[in-house]
């Protein structure tokens, strides 16, 4: 259920493109937030605010914030833009966008009968935080190439949670956001998985796609019930529209629970399970007993998949490149190299795909 706080904006921290971080005064104290200016308008301090402090409260990692749903005393303007997608539907915050692939759309006819994205590699990875890692790998091997980033809606739906995304757009390390399904706030909205691949080919210019949840990977420790079983379901749909799905497997050594060791049950069941079209997974060549451990792990793909044991020199000082903090479950670069390294060996073998 949610939790209900009112309070007055006492601080601006910081700004990136759609969100605004906020020290709110509440009856507990002072909170941090965050506001989603195109939903809510932009707070400003003295402002009251309407929280909803559900993630705060329970300590999430990645979602601690308290959320500004409105601004009661400062109400946004009313939209007057094209676009009847309606987003987080049937919630007190849907919001209705333009999309690529809707009739008022300037791409309608580019996309109408698209039905290819015409060869285009499409990484696909179960955590948000592996596409800087995936970029390193591509931008090593082939610099000046074009990606977008197409984001499903297992994590956070505003694009705009991510300031790993804003600081990559702003370095062109991303050509695009597409958000897809119920996500919203990328630089091209799209109804489905699949259309958000073709406007990312068809729209963007795309060279090479990767799809991922958006932040905050939703866990209950059973095999099927996780929000990254969606990567299973992304290699399908990047078949289907004659792409070339990378499956990034999700590896670590730095994590203490045993089912994420070695190759992540989640990457077994996404990938073994749930990806009915034949991918190529990518399993970096690590040394010593851990590199061998995984290498046996990802064997259990193959009766399906395609396995492709990629290099892993030059990775790890691309990665310290990386123009984002690399971070995942709260593990840094030299915290679970394993897992950076894993999705930078994914990228650079995409990158040999181009060639």
């Amino acid at each position: 259920m949610i939790r209900w706080r009112k309070g007055e904006v006492v601080r601006v921290r910081r700004e990136w493109p759609g969100a605004v971080e906020l020290d709110v005064a509440v009856a507990e104290g002072e909170c941090r937030a965050l506001a989603y200016p195109p939903l809510v308008g932009r707070p400003e301090v003295g402002d009251t605010v309407l929280l909803n402090t559900t993630a705060l409260a329970m300590g999430l990692g990645t979602g601690g914030y308290a959320m500004v749903v409105a601004v009661p005393d400062r109400l946004p303007q009313d939209p007057s833009g094209p676009g009847h997608l309606v987003k987080a539907r049937y919630t007190p915050l849907q919001a209705t966008v333009l999309g690529a692939d809707e009739q008022g759309s300037p791409h309608h006819e580019a996309l109408r009968e698209a039905d290819s994205v015409d060869g285009m590699p499409v990484v696909v990875a179960d955590l948000h935080s592996a596409l800087p890692a995936i970029l390193c790998g591509l931008y090593a091997d082939a610099p000046g190439i074009r990606v977008a980033y197409v984001m499903q809606d297992g994590g956070a739906l505003p694009a705009w949670f991510s300031m790993s995304c804003a600081t990559l757009r702003e370095r062109d390390w991303l050509c695009g956001v597409v958000t897809t399904g119920q996500s919203f706030g990328g630089d091209v909205e799209a109804v489905t998985l699949h259309t958000g691949l073709l406007a990312a080919r068809h729209v963007l210019g795309a060279d090479v796609a990767v799809v991922a949840q958006g932040p905050g990977n939703l866990g209950t420790g059973t095999r099927w019930g996780f929000s990254g079983v969606a990567a299973g379901e992304a290699v399908n749909a990047a078949a289907v529209l004659a792409g070339r799905p990378v499956a990034a497997l999700r590896v670590s050594e730095g994590d203490r629970r045993e089912r994420h060791v070695g190759v992540s049950h989640h990457s077994l069941t996404a990938y073994g399970r749930v990806a009915l079209a034949p991918a190529q997974v990518v399993v970096p060549d690590l040394p010593g007993e851990f590199g061998a451990a995984v290498r046996e792990q990802a064997a259990a793909l193959a009766p399906r998949h395609e396995i492709v044991t990629v290099p892993v020199d030059g990775l790890r000082e691309a990665l310290k490149a990386s123009p984002v903090r690399l971070s995942t479950m709260g593990r840094g670069l030299e915290e679970d190299l394993a897992y950076f390294v894993t999705s930078a060996a994914a990228g650079r073998h995409a990158a040999s795909l181009l060639s």
